[in-house]
């Protein structure tokens, strides 16, 4: 079949991508992409741009929908670049993020004996977050729009309601629109890199409830700043910090170096599987909390700690995984590049009363090349990179310090395919695979994996 531009074409939707496309194939295997749609759905669609061997396309008609669609409960859907199955329900986005993790160990990695636990899905898929950050700018008659950009690009769209986020995200977000609509400040421009507020930036500490309000601005503070602050004190329960970020930089970078305390303290703390943690607008903690306890109980239960073992946790952030292990153990070894990460490890470790934790501020290769030749032989390395993963180089050190077992936790199945056929190469064995979903409605899944090493 010949495609071209504007051709409008029936099509059943038999798989999803990644980044929640619909995939339907033509009679002669030229697939086609269409966002919106179900694994199921038969469909009119027009046709938006072709390639040599796959199109991309846009639903002019749903024939039959997919038994697997239900309402969608969010008026920015099809506008906002945050979720992706809003569209249909609970069971199929996991099914889809199970396939996801399955195909990605099979056909990325070549492993096809390995069996992929059932996804640990979450009890609750609406307001769940406990972060969010906001990009502010200006429509067409330039009034202040805070919100979400678009998919695959920098257009801001309004959100006076984000399903995803608490409620009194939204009541903050109403304070700061206001604010702008009766003060003289000027909102960053991206194209002409002038203007002062550039995102409002909100953390949650879901048991404590206690609330931290960040302004990312061009400049030092905000005209009329005491006034916004009355008005959050007044209205937000919990208030615990307001902090002013400095960001100059021509970058998307959302935050910049430099804080300043505008209210109270810069930190909030939170609880996770019974040990408290002080968070800073800097530190890493998992957006949902809940989901994040289940993860690291698995993880816990992978790396069958004794209290003679050595636990080396790489990429620890302020600490949270390992911290959680660390009273299993004999001694925990952290290792973070961000220097205000660490601080909040440090700390952390001193608030649950751990006494056998140390931690280092380094990458994590450099660091572990630097613990391999001190002679560290540590009984279970703690993996929890970021989407690109950790490379050959790191696992190869691994591989020197031969630990009994490794347990990696991944946000991104294809670069978890990858290593995992570095680490099987390097005589470690995939002994179970785990999904779990920290990010419902979105197109996001974790996975926790399980390797040991071949005696």
């Amino acid at each position: 079949m010949y495609l071209k531009k504007n051709d409008i074409i029936d099509l059943t939707i038999s798989s999803a991508t990644a980044e929640g496309n619909g995939v339907g194939k033509t009679e002669d295997g030229i697939a086609i992409f269409v966002p919106n749609s179900a694994i199921g759905d038969k469909l009119k669609v027009r046709i938006l741009k072709t390639k040599k061997t796959y199109a991309f396309g846009k639903i002019e008609e749903i024939v039959t929908p997919s038994p697997t669609r239900t309402d969608i409960d969010c008026p920015y859907f099809a506008k906002c670049g945050g979720c992706v199955w809003r569209h249909i329900n609970y069971d199929a986005e996991c099914e889809i993020k199970q396939q996801r993790v399955e195909d990605a160990i099979k056909r990325l990695g070549g492993f096809t004996n390995i069996e992929i636990q059932p996804i640990i899905k979450s009890e609750n898929t609406l307001r769940y977050r406990n972060k969010a950050q906001f990009p502010i700018g200006t429509d067409k008659d330039g009034k202040p729009i805070i919100g979400f950009y678009a998919f695959h690009t920098h257009r801001i769209v309004d959100c006076m309601d984000c399903a995803l986020q608490p409620e009194i995200f939204t009541q903050i977000m109403n304070i700061t629109r206001e604010f702008l609509e009766s003060s003289e400040n000027d909102i960053y421009n991206e194209q002409t890199h002038k203007g002062k507020l550039r995102h409002l930036y909100i953390r949650m500490g879901e048991i404590t409830k206690e609330i931290m309000v960040c302004y990312v601005v061009n400049g030092k503070g905000l005209k009329q700043e005491d006034r916004l602050i009355e008005r959050l004190k007044a209205e937000i329960p919990n208030l615990k910090s307001v902090i002013i970020n400095t960001n100059r930089e021509q970058t998307n970078v959302i935050l910049g170096n430099r804080n300043r305390i505008a209210y109270g303290t810069d930190y909030i703390t939170d609880e996770l599987c019974g040990y408290k943690f002080k968070i800073s607008p800097f530190s890493f903690w998992q957006v949902n909390r809940r989901q994040a306890e289940k993860l690291y109980n698995k993880a816990t239960e992978y790396a069958k700690l004794s209290k003679d073992s050595v636990l080396l946790d790489l990429y620890c952030g302020t600490g949270t995984i390992g911290l959680t292990m660390a009273n299993n153990c004999k001694s925990l070894i952290g290792v973070e590049i961000i220097e205000d990460a660490i601080k909040d490890a440090i700390e952390n470790a001193k608030i649950n009363g751990i006494e056998n934790a140390r931690f280092i501020c380094a990458d994590a290769s450099t660091a572990a090349e630097q613990l391999k030749n001190e002679g560290l032989r540590p009984d279970v390395v703690i993996l929890d990179p970021p989407r690109k993963g950790c490379g050959e180089e790191l696992v190869q050190t691994i591989k020197e310090m031969s630990p009994q077992r490794v347990v990696y936790v991944s946000c991104d199945p294809a670069t978890l395919a990858r290593d995992l056929k570095h680490f099987s190469s390097s005589g470690y064995e995939i002994q179970e695979i785990t999904p779990c979903d920290m990010f419902s409605r979105t197109a996001h899944v974790e996975t926790v994996c399980l390797l040991s090493r071949n005696k």
